[in-house]
């Protein structure tokens, strides 16, 4: 699903990712870790294609992303990729449904497909009566859990998730990582998520721990 090689990346003279080589299957829940400073949310910008390595091949889902041009790279990003980040990044103005809406609204696709898709999600994420509440009108597990059902939208070959139970308390943040589990095993989705908890890292089914720019120890920790 992601095969990356050799990936540098450096902000002026602070070099943050060393050459970094990975592989992630499809269908794999991945956690990277690491103190702070080492590079994780770095190498998550760059799997997701929100940064440009400055050296090194970066290949998801088959296509070669380190060639495509800013307008294909972003069309690329739309339609294969989902993000989850702490504070869930829900447009205020906009209800949940219309927030889950807004990856496929982005892609051109039927409106009426979008509307069935977004409540099917809802439902799945058991929010059903929620669909017409805006975001201050939810809980911070609901919202989340909204934000998940948005980076599923466009059936993306991969969810990349930064801290995304962070900001929880521990009845929801354990409910979450229910969740990456229950859609790897109904969707088969893959998940690669940046961490610092360790319950979830013990969870996934590897982790990739990072330290001062490079990949330290990328052992499972579950079976």
């Amino acid at each position: 699903m992601i095969s990356a090689k050799n990936i540098r990346k450096s902000f002026g003279s602070l070099e943050v990712l060393k050459g970094i080589d990975l592989h992630i299957s499809r269908g794999e829940v991945v956690s990277i870790v690491g103190p702070s400073g080492a590079g994780k949310t770095t190498l998550l910008q760059v799997l997701g294609t929100l940064y440009r390595p400055d050296a090194g091949n970066l290949r998801i889902a088959g296509t070669d992303v380190s060639t495509l041009s800013e307008r294909d790279i972003s069309r690329f990003r739309n339609e294969h990729l989902g993000f989850v980040f702490q504070f869930h990044q829900l447009l205020p103005e906009f209800t949940a449904l219309e927030n889950v809406m807004i990856p496929a609204m982005i892609a051109g696709h039927p409106q009426r497909d979008n509307r069935q898709r977004a409540q099917e999600l809802l439902d799945f994420m058991g929010l059903s009566q929620r669909a017409s509440h805006k975001p201050s009108q939810l809980s911070g597990g609901e919202k989340q859990r909204v934000a998940v059902a948005r980076a599923l939208m466009n059936r993306p070959d991969v969810i990349f998730a930064d801290e995304p139970s962070g900001s929880l308390d521990s009845k929801n943040k354990a409910e979450l990582h229910q969740l990456f589990f229950d859609l790897r095993d109904k969707f088969g989705q893959t998940f690669v998520i940046v961490t610092h908890d360790t319950e979830l890292a013990a969870l996934t089914d590897r982790c990739i721990h990072l330290v001062d720019g490079h990949i330290a120890d990328p052992l499972p920790v579950a079976d």
